[in-house]
């Protein structure tokens, strides 16, 4: 399962966001969003495309990503 390193997320609140922006994609599954290790894996329909989409999300919410 792909995962990106997220910068920047502090609380729960910043969690849930991650989670339901990702959430929201098409072709997104399975998001896990973990506070602890700054870090969200998911599943995609189209990985490549999707992993783009993914970042722009993420940083759209005004976190950082490693990927």
């Amino acid at each position: 399962m792909p995962s990106i390193k997220i910068r920047g997320m502090h609380c729960d609140n910043c969690k849930n966001s991650v989670f339901k922006a990702l959430s929201a994609i098409p072709g997104v599954s399975d998001v896990r969003v973990d506070l602890a290790s700054g870090s969200a894996s998911f599943a995609c329909a189209g990985p490549e495309a999707c992993l783009e989409k993914i970042k722009e999300t993420v940083r759209d919410l005004g976190f950082e990503v490693d990927a």
